[in-house]
């Protein structure tokens, strides 16, 4: 389970690593969404502040699940950010679906992975 749990978030962190460094330094041209996407992403955009805000929580959870430091809380902060990605690809579109649902998946299993540190947090 601990090798599992250290490849998975490796894994995950080079993942939001390399999204999030995309977004910041573009690397070539960037498919364009379409459709109800497009609407999203157009209201996202005219917040000036949204994008730029969840990119950079992907780039903080990246370098701490690379680095291994501060993952437990790091675990907390991707959550929401990979339930809104994952229902991102349910509604409007389902394009990059199994992206999202792997990305949701893993901060779940690392969540129980870490489960025993949150249990005092659940307490009521």
């Amino acid at each position: 389970m601990r090798i599992a749990t250290i490849i998975i978030r490796i894994l995950l962190g080079l993942f939001l690593l390399f999204a999030s460094i995309t977004y910041f330094f573009p690397m070539g041209e960037q498919p364009a969404p379409t459709g109800d996407m497009a609407t999203v992403f157009a209201g996202f955009m005219a917040t000036k502040y949204l994008m730029p805000l969840a990119k950079s929580v992907e780039l903080l959870v990246g370098l701490s699940y690379v680095s291994g430091k501060f993952v437990r809380l790091f675990n907390l902060v991707l959550l929401p950010v990979s339930l809104n990605i994952l229902l991102l690809n349910i509604f409007p579109t389902k394009e990059a679906l199994p992206v999202a649902l792997i990305l949701f998946l893993g901060n779940l299993f690392l969540i129980y992975s870490h489960w025993n540190s949150y249990k005092d947090i659940l307490k009521a």
